[in-house]
């Protein structure tokens, strides 16, 4: 059986690929969060709770910034691979708080490449970002030159990136880097637009929206997501890799829409200025991904809003009372 060590594992991408490799025959997953209030901790807590019936699945409460922490999971267990998708997230709360990133998003990261020097886990997956692409011409390959991050968190990004390849070079440990392009789906960030946006309209509540609704995302369903960070525990040498949408950025005005059409209800519109920070549109190119991965995205845009409605009329009751 082989054992992966998945970091993170109370977030939105994590806990589904949490999921998702517990299901599969001979893994063993080991999961690991910090379980932060970075955002509500009760969305975190609905996730851990059905990971939690999983039978390949352990969960330790645990920061990656605890050095010594980690090095006793290391030892407890043969671990095989590791998946590190623990992350200080979001663009505009970094700009407050800059430290917290680069301790977790950086010195995390080069806390667990050094356990696995140590320890031979020959394989480690990184999630990154397409903000590191700002200011690029789209689609965004991988090969732009992505050296003036616009943010705290991009910068601790790169960072990480950076640490990865020096750890590749030096011992011979094979990276997988896979950049993630705007993704939503149940049980999404209560700080991202898609979860916002729904619960906003459905309550009737003036919505936030920074800029004029015209920029455009490549939006990708988590599922996918997940499906291709798992592909991205195969050897790979040091690459890496956009996971997107690919077809196409939609505007928010369109997944405004989308969403007003699944509700039966009309947004209340509350224009703010359009964050210095933002990017004006991503859109992945994710050639590279499809031919070493075998990976492209599977659910489109209005059937993956459909599903993320479906999910929180489902949960409405208790979702009432989450703070946006």
């Amino acid at each position: 059986m082989k054992t992966i060590l998945l970091t993170g594992a109370a977030g939105f991408i994590g806990s589904k690929t949490a999921e998702l490799l517990s299901g599969r025959k001979n893994v063993a997953v080991i999961g690991v969060d910090n379980v932060n209030d970075y955002y509500d901790v009760r969305v975190k807590q609905h996730r851990l709770r059905a990971l939690k019936k999983l039978p390949n699945f352990t969960f330790h409460k645990l920061d990656i910034e605890n050095l010594p922490g980690l090095r006793r999971l290391f030892q407890r267990y043969s671990i095989d691979a590791v998946v590190n998708l623990a992350a200080r997230a979001g663009v505009r709360y970094s700009m407050i708080n800059p430290h917290v990133y680069f301790t977790t998003n950086t010195q995390g990261t080069l806390n667990l490449l050094e356990l696995c020097k140590d320890f031979g886990v020959k394989k480690f997956v990184l999630a990154s970002t397409s903000s590191l692409y700002a200011g690029q011409k789209m689609p965004f390959t991988e090969g732009l030159p992505v050296n003036t991050p616009i943010s705290s968190y991009a910068a601790s990004k790169k960072a990480a990136e950076v640490t990865c390849y020096t750890y590749h070079f030096l011992y011979g440990i094979d990276v997988s880097v896979v950049r993630y392009f705007t993704v939503y789906g149940p049980a999404g960030r209560p700080d991202m637009c898609m979860f916002r946006f729904i619960k906003w309209i459905d309550e009737g509540k003036p919505m936030e929206l920074f800029g004029d609704g015209s920029q455009s995302r490549d939006f990708t369903y988590v599922d996918d997501i997940a499906k291709g960070t798992i592909k991205a525990l195969r050897r790979v040498g040091f690459e890496v890799m956009n996971l997107g949408g690919g077809n196409k950025p939609y505007s928010l005005n369109y997944v405004i829409q989308l969403i007003e059409g699944h509700l039966g209800k009309q947004a209340r519109i509350k224009q703010m200025a359009f964050h210095k920070t933002d990017i004006k549109s991503t859109w992945a190119d994710i050639s590279k991904a499809k031919k070493i991965l075998k990976w492209q995205p599977k659910i489109e845009l209005e059937a993956g809003v459909k599903r993320t409605v479906e999910w929180y009329l489902a949960n409405r009751q208790w979702l009432k009372d989450v703070k946006l």
